[in-house]
C-alpha cells in the first residue's frame, strides 16, 4: 500500500531527496536541496500556522478544549488532510525544499520543550505520592498497555490495509500511547474545571505526574530495543543517565549554588544552559536516540531552585510553547491524512478503536477505586481526566513513525484517537462530575473566635505587586504579635498565568540563599518573599509561609479560597486595587479583580478583609501618625453601625489596640428620633415576614450591645482606647460626624455591611462604585472623602444557618453592676448628641459618681 505524506530519503550519492507522496504512489515534487531554503517562506509558514492556532484557540475555548487541541488540528487542518491538499498551498505555502528547514525547527522545539518538562518534573512529589496514587499510576500504566497491544491487533483484524507494518513493534508504540497522561494538559484541564484545588485534582496530578516517568523510561526503552543496535545503545544510555545523575548533577549543583549564593545568576548562565541543551541531544543522538532524550535529562537533573527555575521559565517558556511547537505540530499534520484514514478504514472500527481507548484508563481507576471502597463516581472522573492525550502522547506516535514502526494509515489513526480522548475529557467532566465540597471543620474561622479563645491567629495575606508588600507588613505588624497570641501569616503571592500551560503553587523554603540580599534580589517574587522573612526576623512571636500562586485572573479565587480552608486560617486580606492621582489621594477606588474579591466575599470559609492602600506602609514605618496628640505613634480608627461585619471589625481593631504604638479611636454610631421613627414606621406597615427580619435586627442589635459594653468594660483602664457614641439620623450626618476627625486616622476599620441595611448610612449607597467594599467602605476609600487615611473592610464568616441569639453582657466592678445603656435611657433624641466618655452604670446601690458621663450637645 503507497502512503500520502512528505518522506526524506537519502540518494546513493549521499544528498538528500523530498518526496511528496499521494496514496496512489505518485510524488507531486521532488527537490535534491532540501537543506535550502529562502527566509521570507519560513517567515510565511510560521505566520500561518500561529494564525491558524490563535483563531482555533478563540473558537475552541468556549467549548471547554484544552490548548492542545488546538495545536494538533492546526497541524492536521495545514496537512494534507485540508489545505495541503490544495496545489496552490502546498506549491507557495509547504513547498518540499521547506520541509527539511521545517522539520529541523521542529526537533529543535522538541528538544526545549522536553527540557522544560524534564525541569517541570520534580521527582520528590513522585517519591511521596500517597500510596492510592501510586496504585492509580500503576494501573493507568498496565492495563492500558494490555489494551494498546489488543487494539493493535483488533486494528488488523478489521482493516486489513494496516498488516503491511510491523505488528509487534507497532504495538509497542500504540500500547505506550495508551499510558501517556500529559501532566501540563491535565493540569489545564483540572484548572478550566475548577478542580484544580479538590482532592480529586490533587490526585490526579499526582497520578499524572508518576504516569508520565513512567511513559517515558518505557518510550526511551522502546526507542533503544527497536533500535538497529540495541546492545550499543541501551547501555550507552544507561551510562549515560548514571553519569548525569552522580557526577554531572553535582557539579551543576555545586556551581548553581555558588551563583545563587552571591546573586550572580546572570544572563550568561542562561546562555550557558541553553547551549548545554543542544549539546546533551547530541550526545543521545549520537548514541542512537532521539536528541530530546538528553535535553529531558538534563532538565531533570537541574537544581530544584525557583530563581533558577523561574528565569529559566522565563525565557523560554513562551517561545517554546508559543512559536516553536507549533512548527512540531505542523510537520505531524504533514504526516496525517485524515481522508485517506475515512476512506481506507472501516467507520466502525475507528469509532471502536476510540472507545476502547478511551475505557483502559477508566478501568484501571474504577478498579483502584472499587479495591480501596471509594466512591465510582470519582473514580470515573479521575479515569477520564486520565485520559488527557498532550504533547507526550504526539511525541510517541512520531517517533514511532520516524523509525518506520507505524506506516501513514495506523499514525493517522492514533493522533485522530488521541484527538478525540482529549477532546472528550472536558466536556464530559463537566457533564456528569459534581465534586462534592471538602468536609474540613475548624472552629476559629473568625477574628472574634481567635480573640474569645486566646489562639494562634492565621492570616492567608494576598500579595499582587510589590507596591501591596509594604501596607500589608505594616497592616501584619499591627495585629499585635505577642508570645501569647501568636500570628501565623500564609503570605501569597499572586502572579498572573501568561503563556504556560500549567498552574502551579511554589512553596518558598526559608532557606533559599538567594533571599540574601534584597538590593539583588532581582524577581518581584524575590522581593517580596525577602519583605516577608525580614517581617518573621523582626517578630519572634510571628511564623511566615511564603507561597506564589501562578493561575489565570479569573481563576485566581480558587487558589485564594482552597488555601485558606487547607491552612485553617482565620482571616484573609486582599489588596483593593486603586489608582493613585499626583497629590496622592485614590482616584476611583474601582477595583481591578473585581470578579476575584466579590468572588472570595461570596465563599470564603473564613472571614476576609479588603485593603485600601493609601501609603499605610510609609507611615507605620517612618514614624507617629500625622496630627496625633496621643503618647501612641499611629491612630486607629473603627466605625461602628452594626451587624456581624461590624463586629467582626471590632475584633481587629480590638486585638491592634494591645500594640503599643496604636491608639484606637471606636465610633458607634446609633439613631436618632428621626431615624428611629422611619424604622417604626417601616415595620409597622410589613407583613409577617418583614416582622421576622425585623426580629433579626433586634437580635443583632442586642449583640452589638453585648459585644461593644464588653470592649467598653474590658479596656475600661486602657487609656489609648477612646469610646463614643454618635446619635445621627441619616448617612449625611454620619459621614460629617466621621469628617471631623478625618486627618487624625491613619487607618480606618470598617465592616461591609453587604447584608445589614441601615438607616444610619441612607443615601450613602447610591453613590457606590465599588460593591465589594459596602457602603460605608466605599465611602471612605472614594475619592470624595477627604481622607488620606487607608481603609480596611472586614467581612465576618457567618455560616448558612447562621441566627443571631444574644446571650446579654454584665459585669461587676466593686459594688456596681454593668450593663448597656439603652438609647432612650441615655439622651433625649435630637439632630446630632455625642457622649465622650467610655462607660455608664446602674446606680441602685452607690449613688457616689466615680465614672460619671458628660453630655456634650451640638
Amino acid at each position: 500500500m503507497a502512503e500520502s505524506g512528505y518522506l526524506v530519503n537519502r540518494t546513493e550519492d549521499g544528498s538528500e531527496a523530498c518526496y511528496y507522496v499521494n496514496q496512489t504512489g505518485g510524488n507531486y515534487f521532488q527537490s535534491t536541496s532540501a537543506l535550502t531554503t529562502s527566509l521570507p517562506l519560513f517567515v510565511l509558514q510560521l505566520s500561518v500556522v500561529l494564525f491558524t492556532t490563535r483563531l482555533l484557540l478563540l473558537i475552541l475555548r468556549p467549548l471547554r478544549q484544552p490548548s492542545i487541541v488546538a495545536l494538533i488540528i492546526a497541524g492536521v487542518l495545514l496537512g494534507p488532510s485540508a489545505f495541503g491538499a490544495s496545489p496552490l498551498f502546498f506549491d507557495h505555502v509547504l513547498p518540499l525544499k521547506a520541509v527539511k528547514v521545517l522539520e529541523t525547527f521542529a526537533n529543535l522545539a522538541l528538544v526545549y520543550y522536553m527540557f522544560l518538562f524534564g525541569l517541570e518534573m520534580d521527582l520528590k512529589p513522585i517519591m511521596n505520592s500517597g500510596s492510592e496514587a501510586i496504585r492509580i499510576a500503576i494501573s493507568g500504566i498496565l492495563i492500558p498497555l494490555g489494551f494498546g497491544f489488543g487494539l493493535f491487533y483488533l486494528l488488523q483484524l478489521l482493516d486489513s490495509n494496516a498488516k503491511e507494518i510491523s505488528s509487534f513493534k507497532g504495538s509497542i508504540f500504540w500500547a505506550i500511547t495508551l499510558t501517556a497522561t500529559n501532566f501540563p494538559d491535565v493540569t489545564q484541564v483540572l484548572t478550566d474545571l475548577k478542580l484544580l484545588r479538590t482532592d480529586i485534582g490533587r490526585l490526579a496530578m499526582s497520578s499524572a505526574v508518576s504516569s508520565d516517568f513512567c511513559t517515558w523510561i518505557l518510550l526511551v526503552v522502546a526507542m533503544s530495543l527497536l533500535n538497529a543496535h540495541p546492545y550499543y545503545v541501551l547501555p550507552s544510555i544507561l551510562a549515560f543517565v548514571l553519569l548525569c545523575g552522580f557526577v554531572i548533577r553535582p557539579v551543576i549543583s555545586k556551581i548553581a549554588n555558588h551563583a545563587v549564593k552571591g546573586d550572580d545568576f546572570t544572563e550568561q548562565h542562561i546562555w550557558f544552559i541553553l547551549g548545554w541543551i543542544v549539546f546533551f541531544g547530541f550526545i543521545t543522538d549520537a548514541f542512537g536516540l532521539h536528541s530530546m532524550v538528553g535535553s529531558f535529562m538534563l532538565g531533570v537533573i537541574m537544581p530544584r531552585r525557583d530563581v533558577i527555575r523561574m528565569k529559566l521559565m522565563e525565557r523560554l517558556d513562551d517561545f517554546v510553547s508559543g512559536i516553536m511547537m507549533p512548527l512540531f505540530f505542523l510537520t505531524s499534520g504533514t504526516r496525517t491524512d485524515v481522508g485517506f484514514m475515512l476512506k481506507e478504514t472501516p467507520w466502525y472500527a475507528i469509532f471502536i478503536i476510540i472507545f476502547l481507548s478511551f475505557g483502559a484508563k477508566i478501568l484501571s481507576t474504577l478498579l483502584v477505586f472499587l479495591l480501596h471502597n471509594k466512591p465510582m463516581e470519582d473514580g470515573f472522573a479521575l479515569g477520564v481526566i486520565m485520559n488527557t492525550k498532550g504533547v507526550m502522547s504526539i511525541i510517541i506516535i512520531n517517533a514511532g513513525r520516524n523509525i518506520k514502526v507505524l506506516n501513514n494509515q495506523t499514525f493517522t489513526i492514533m493522533v485522530f484517537s488521541a484527538l478525540a480522548m482529549t477532546c472528550l475529557v472536558e466536556p464530559i467532566v463537566a457533564a456528569t462530575y459534581k465534586p462534592r465540597k471538602k468536609l474540613l471543620r475548624y472552629k476559629h474561622r473568625t477574628i472574634e473566635s481567635v480573640l474569645a479563645n486566646g489562639v494562634e491567629f492565621k492570616i492567608l495575606a494576598c500579595v499582587l505587586s510589590n507596591r501591596d508588600a509594604p501596607c500589608m507588613i505594616s497592616l501584619l505588624e499591627a495585629s499585635n504579635a505577642s508570645p501569647d497570641f501568636p500570628i501565623c501569616v500564609i503570605a501569597v503571592h499572586l502572579v498572573e498565568l501568561t503563556g504556560r500551560n500549567t498552574a502551579m503553587l511554589i512553596v518558598h523554603d526559608h532557606s533559599m540563599t538567594s533571599m540574601s540580599n534584597p538590593v539583588r534580589a532581582k524577581s518581584e517574587s524575590d522581593q517580596i518573599i525577602f519583605a516577608f522573612n525580614s517581617y518573621e526576623k523582626r517578630n519572634g512571636a510571628v511564623s511566615v509561609q511564603t507561597i506564589t500562586a501562578i493561575s489565570p485572573y479569573e481563576n485566581m479565587h480558587e487558589d485564594i479560597c482552597s488555601l485558606a480552608l487547607d491552612k485553617r486560617v482565620s482571616l484573609i486580606i486582599i489588596p483593593f486595587q486603586t489608582v493613585l492621582t499626583a497629590d496622592g489621594r485614590v482616584e476611583d477606588a474601582k477595583s481591578t479583580f473585581p470578579a476575584m474579591n466579590q468572588y472570595v466575599l461570596e465563599n470564603a470559609t473564613c472571614s476576609v478583609g479588603l485593603l485600601v492602600d493609601r501609603g499605610l506602609g510609609s507611615i507605620m514605618q517612618t514614624g507617629p501618625a500625622r496630627n496625633s496628640s496621643s503618647s501612641k505613634g499611629h491612630r486607629i480608627a473603627m466605625i461602628f453601625i452594626g451587624g456581624p461585619d461590624d463586629r467582626e471589625a471590632l475584633a481587629y481593631a480590638w486585638r491592634m489596640a494591645g500594640h503599643p504604638e496604636i491608639s484606637l479611636a471606636v465610633l458607634r454610631f446609633l439613631p436618632g428620633r428621626i431615624a428611629a421613627q422611619s424604622t417604626s414606621e417601616h415595620s409597622s406597615n410589613g407583613n409577617d415576614e418583614l416582622f421576622s427580619s425585623m426580629t433579626i435586627e433586634e437580635r443583632e442589635k442586642r449583640l452589638d450591645d453585648d459585644y461593644t459594653y464588653e470592649f467598653m468594660f474590658k479596656t475600661l483602664d486602657d487609656e489609648s482606647i477612646t469610646y463614643t457614641e454618635k446619635v445621627v439620623n441619616n448617612g449625611d450626618e454620619t459621614l460629617a460626624e466621621i469628617r471631623r476627625n478625618d486627618a487624625d486616622f491613619d487607618l480606618y476599620i470598617v465592616g461591609r455591611g453587604e447584608k445589614t441595611q441601615s438607616v444610619l448610612t441612607s443615601g450613602l449607597s447610591d453613590w457606590n462604585s465599588c460593591q465589594e467594599l459596602g457602603t460605608m467602605g466605599d465611602t471612605l476609600a472614594s475619592s470624595n472623602f477627604a481622607s488620606h487615611a487607608s481603609v480596611l473592610v472586614v467581612q465576618q464568616y457567618v455560616p448558612k444557618n447562621y441566627i443571631a441569639n444574644p446571650h446579654g453582657f454584665s459585669a461587676s466592678l466593686g459594688s456596681r453592676t454593668w450593663r448597656p445603656l439603652m438609647v432612650s435611657e441615655q439622651v433625649p433624641f435630637g439632630n446630632t448628641t455625642s457622649i465622650s466618655h467610655h462607660y455608664v452604670y446602674d446606680q441602685e446601690e452607690d449613688d457616689d459618681d466615680d465614672y460619671d458621663y458628660d453630655y456634650d450637645r451640638k
